[in-house]
């Protein structure tokens, strides 16, 4: 097939919601007002080949190839400390929207000062674990509204939840823990409604593959330091998770209850309803 006929080719329902993700994150970061962001979901939705739907983001950046602003005036430290990781700048990615959809920050990407995540019907996930920081207090704007969000901190980071949840509410099982010293801190600010925002910790990826394979080698010798160590952190990480399955029954509930008393009522109406229409039709009689 030559590359002619590339344009022609059927787009799936994949390849337009991936263009609807790009134009999302265009009207979060401000490249696109409403009334394009509009003008150019409506015609990815109507799109049928490649063809028409390539022009939708030719000028738009795609998702993950803005590299991290470089502070070219940073005193060199020391490999691995938390000062390496607050680098300045603006942030490789200042917000996030799901729509009906999600989205996802994971990796080794940029934490700007503010970070504003919206999800309506939808949800997202932002872990901190490999990213760096634009500052050593960042905030991260929560709006969730009939959806949820997810943010994932490694060990060593302190947060500070400050949201506001109606019918909703905020995950603050993280609060209070103790933050490394230069570490950065996380604040999460907001607004959920019949939505949550949870916070947990999680050891970064790197850290869990090397406990395992330390764990496994102390197996082998007969040892078992490194196994109590990662039980440790288990246990604890555990009991995080717990909390926050709680937090979130306790939500189940509440919103449970709401539902079935506002369905009494409900019947209550209908009961006086179908109660007045008999006297009406005695009377008539």
């Amino acid at each position: 097939m030559t590359d002619d006929a590339v344009p022609e080719l059927r787009a799936s329902d994949a390849d337009r919601e991936r263009v609807a993700e790009v134009l999302r994150d265009a009207v979060a970061e401000g490249r696109l007002d409403m009334e394009e962001f509009e003008e150019r979901l409506e015609a990815t939705y109507k799109a049928r080949t490649y063809g028409e739907l390539t022009p939708i983001t030719a000028d738009l950046p795609a998702a993950g190839v803005v590299p991290p602003p470089v502070n070219m005036v940073k005193e060199p430290v020391e490999s691995g400390s938390w000062a390496g990781r607050i680098v300045g700048g603006e942030g490789s990615s200042t917000a996030a929207v799901a729509i009906m959809s999600g989205f996802q920050r994971k990796g080794r990407w940029t934490v700007p000062k503010r970070f504003t995540a919206v999800a309506f019907w939808g949800g997202g996930e932002i872990d901190l674990r490999e990213a760096n920081f634009a500052d050593r207090e960042v905030e991260i704007n929560c709006i969730a509204i009939m959806g949820g969000a997810q943010i994932i901190v490694p060990p060593g980071v302190e947060v500070v939840v400050r949201g506001i949840g109606i019918m909703g509410g905020f995950d603050h099982s993280q609060e209070g823990v103790p933050g490394d010293p230069g570490a950065p801190r996380v604040i999460v600010t907001g607004f959920a409604f019949w939505g949550g925002v949870g916070v947990e910790r999680k050891l970064p990826r790197a850290e869990r593959q090397r406990l395992k394979e330390e764990q496994r080698r102390q197996k082998l010798e007969g040892g078992s330091p490194t196994k109590e160590l990662y039980g440790s952190h288990h246990d604890a990480l555990s009991g995080l998770h717990d909390a926050h399955r709680e937090a979130m029954e306790e939500h189940r509930e509440a919103m449970r209850r709401r539902h079935e008393e506002r369905r009494e009522r409900h019947e209550e109406r209908r009961e006086r309803h179908r109660e007045r229409r008999e006297r009406r039709h005695r009377d008539w009689d």
